[in-house]
Order: C-alpha cells, then structure tokens, then sequence
C-alpha cells in the first residue's frame, strides 16, 4: 500500500509530495499491494490542482462542525505497515497510541487532497476533524493543541505524514481552522494521543503559552556521557552555528542524560534553515524541542 500524500500549507511554500492511492475506477481493481493505475501517473498530474490551499467554494461554517467522539476502532488494513520508507527515511508505526505525547510544529493540508485516498484508504475530506501522523496507529484519535493560544481540538488520525522536517502532525483544513493554525501556516502544538480502551479519559487541554516561541529549540541529540555530548557542541561551534548548550537531565530510570539544544530559535523559518546545516555535519536530524518551563 503506498503511503497517500500529504503535504500542509505553509504560508504558500510549495512541500514535497508524497505518493497517493486513489480508488480504483468503475471495473478495476487494486493489484496485489493496494496499488492502482492512478499511482503510475506523475506527481504533476495526479491531482486537479498544483498547489494546496484553502477551499474556493463555499466554505460550511467550521465552529459548528462536530468534533469526532474517539472510540476503540480495529486497526485499518491499510497504512499500518511498519517499518515504511518514504523520501529515503524509515519510520515504524507505534504499537498502541496508548500514552503518546509529543510537542512540535503542526501544519495542515487542504483543497489539493479533498477526495483523494488517504494511507487507511478513506478519502480525505479537509470539512472533518481529521490528521496525518508518521507513527500513529491507523485510526486512532489524539488532542491537539496550539500552544500559543491554548485552542484544542480532537482529532481522528487516519493517513501518514507530514514528511517534512520538523513537522510533528498536518492536520486537516477544518483543523487547523479550529485552533487557529489556518491561516498562518504552521504552529507549535501539543499532541496528546486519547487512550483506544479508555476513550472517555480524554488527557486535559494544555494551557496557553503565547511565549513558547521563545523557548523553541532544535535538540540534537541526548546522551549518556557528557564526553559525547561536548563533543557534538564542539563540532557544532566550530561550524558557526549557535547559540548551543548541554543540558543536563535525570531520566525516568534515574540516570543522567545530556541533551545538545541550538536555540532558543525564532520561528519554525529559523529551524526549517537550520536542519540542512546541521544534517551537513553528519549528526542527522535535530528536532523541535519546546521547553516546558
């Protein structure tokens, strides 16, 4: 099964695409890994429109739209493999969605995908509550919130992505309308997945933080030894990107940690530049850490 493609609306910067799964037309069939002839087509001519966006045609009013009541539900057949591979990077599907919570920068994705098939094989529709997740299982449901001005929203994660660095979750039009991410772009959020055999225990919202920008981080690595941890500091200074520091933490087992963060950074532009810089040194990704003091 091809993983369906994603992308969110950032402030109109085109994202990579990813491959997308559309039904089958009227007397075809999928082929024996989920594929159809739509999948053969380029990029370029898979979808009506070039570019996402918001919706052109009327638009229902979103503060009156249900949000999703979460419920245990069977895993779906399709986008649940694990590992998967997508843009040369592997990633491996979470067991149970059971006490996930992750901060990081959401976007969201639109008109372009209206109708076409997520990685479950359900058609996208950017008027539900919906999101895409690397390593959710598929469906599962999760609590969003934007941390900068403490909306939330309940979501119901039925494709993958974004695979787009420093991205944690794109959600879907309706979404990001409901908590303000829409339009701007992108936005730090919390995501706090809803426990699938005590779906009533929804976690609480998290409060506003309108200065968590200002303690955004890029985390590029934790380590055991703070011989490692200096080293990586070192190599990162000389290469003329800073500031940098070690912070020293006690992990839940009681050992001590030394986290390399770059930062405070300014915006998710600042760490959408700085990422390639960093991967350049051989030191892989970082991610956006936000401090939670």
């Amino acid at each position: 099964m091809l993983i369906a493609t994603v992308t969110g609306c950032a402030g109109g910067r085109k994202r990579p695409d990813r491959p997308v799964a559309e039904p089958p037309a009227a007397g075809q069939k999928n082929d024996s890994r989920g594929q159809t002839p739509e999948t053969s087509r380029p990029q370029s001519s898979r979808y009506r429109h070039d570019r996402d966006g918001e919706p052109t045609l009327p638009v229902p009013d979103i503060a009156a739209l249900p949000e999703p009541v979460p419920r245990a539900e069977p895993r779906s057949r399709y986008g649940n493999k694990s590992p998967y591979t997508v843009l040369g990077r592997t990633y491996t599907v979470l067991p149970s969605a059971k006490g996930y919570k992750e901060r990081g920068v959401s976007s969201w994705y639109g008109q372009k995908f209206h109708g076409y098939m997520t990685s479950s094989f359900e058609p996208y529709d950017m008027y539900q509550f919906t999101a895409a997740h690397k390593s959710l299982p598929l469906p599962s449901y999760a609590r969003v919130t934007n941390l900068e001005n403490g909306r939330s929203v309940i979501v119901r994660v039925n494709d993958r992505g974004p695979f787009h660095e420093n991205r944690v979750i794109d959600l879907s039009y309706a979404a990001a309308v409901r908590i303000g991410i829409w339009p701007k772009g992108t936005g730090l959020v919390e995501v706090q997945a809803i426990d699938p055999d005590h779906p009533k225990d929804l976690p609480a919202p998290s409060r506003a933080q309108p200065d968590v920008a200002g303690r955004m981080f890029l985390q590029v690595g934790a380590y055991a030894e703070r011989a490692n941890a200096e080293r990586v500091l070192r190599q990162i200074e000389q290469a003329g990107i800073g500031p940098v520091r070690i912070e020293r933490i006690v992990a839940a087992d009681g050992r001590p940690v030394h986290r390399v963060r770059i930062g405070p950074v300014a915006d998710v532009g600042e760490a959408d530049a700085l990422t390639p810089r960093i991967r350049s040194l051989g030191l892989g990704s970082p991610r956006v850490a936000i401090d939670d003091r």
